[in-house]
């Protein structure tokens, strides 16, 4: 299958407010980031993805299927939403049991996939108590494990790192990458663009409810080519250094960070100028200990598509 996704002209409005508006997009199998400030209408697409939400207009075809009510597609995507709707007297492996039952699998085969899934998200010592004494970390990974117990062949994430702490993002990254591993099709919404840059290369970006660009971080880096990229450079010597830089035509800009130490340097050609910059401290020692780009993240992409 060359795609898991296919949206053409998509929307969907709550009354006169727009979730989500003439959305054209393709999704690869892999694993992509949804990425997208709080209301950049994330939520809604995924609740589109799974069949929640009826589209408003234009057409969404999951794994070769519409979603919105699909018995037989819900049976092939996992979803863990953003908020968690539990019955806090239950166990965590008693709610995941009776959602593998409402599934349509067995007793002893629910029973089963319950235990694993849950082992899988390191909840295996807290299985056995209710649900309202666990933490938001925990309750975060009930609803991974849920969301993975009957094997989907597409996993869908809305904000799944909110609430872990460190040790708990980084076992939910590690699954997601087994995941993918396996051949499971992973789409994770997030605000954190580092995590998502970590897991995956693929971004799709939405912005008030539009997208605002589809690829690779380089690709979409590549589009912003009009703009400058900024580099820092810790040196003993900044002031010096800057003016060397400023004489050739690759450097738009210079300015000296608060620390007096920290150059910022823009320019026109990001591997042009780490050339240059190179032939420069060969030439003289102007005692550069670090030098790094501030444009190689996501964040930064973001900031200058909305710009």
């Amino acid at each position: 299958m060359s795609t898991v996704l296919q949206a053409k002209e998509l929307g969907r409005w709550y009354g006169q407010v727009a979730g989500l508006t003439e959305l054209t997009v393709d999704v690869p199998p892999g694993v992509t980031g949804l990425i997208g400030p709080n209301g950049a209408g994330k939520s809604t697409f995924l609740k589109l993805i799974v069949g929640e939400l009826r589209p408003s207009r234009g057409s969404i075809q999951v794994l070769g299927e519409e979603p919105f009510a699909n018995r037989r597609l819900y049976r092939r995507l996992g979803f863990a939403p953003q908020q968690d709707a539990f019955y806090d007297e239950m166990t965590g492996l008693q709610m995941v049991r009776l959602l593998l039952r409402l599934a349509g699998f067995d007793r002893g085969e629910a029973e089963r996939r319950a235990r694993e899934a849950l082992d899988r998200v390191e909840l295996e010592e807290g299985r056995d108590r209710r649900i309202g004494t666990y933490s938001k970390g925990m309750r975060q990974r009930v609803k991974l494990a849920q969301a993975i117990a009957h094997d989907p062949e597409l996993l869908v994430m809305d904000e799944p790192l909110n609430g872990l702490d460190p040790l708990g993002r980084r076992l939910v990254l590690r699954l997601l990458g087994e995941l993918a591993a396996e051949g499971v099709s992973v789409i994770v919404s997030s605000h954190v663009l580092h995590e998502v840059e970590n897991l995956t290369r693929q971004v799709i970006l939405l912005h008030r409810g539009r997208l605002l660009a589809q690829g690779e971080v380089g690709e979409i880096r590549r589009l912003l080519s009009q703009h400058p990229a900024r580099v820092a450079v810790r040196a003993r010597r900044p002031r010096e250094l800057a003016r060397t830089l400023l004489a050739d035509e690759l450097v738009r800009a210079t300015g000296l960070d608060d620390d007096g130490a920290t150059l910022h340097v823009e320019t026109s050609d990001l591997e042009g100028f780490f050339s240059l910059l190179t032939a420069v401290c060969s030439s003289e020692s102007y005692g550069v200990s670090s030098v790094e780009s501030l444009d190689a993240g996501l964040e930064a992409v973001f900031d200058y598509l909305v710009a």
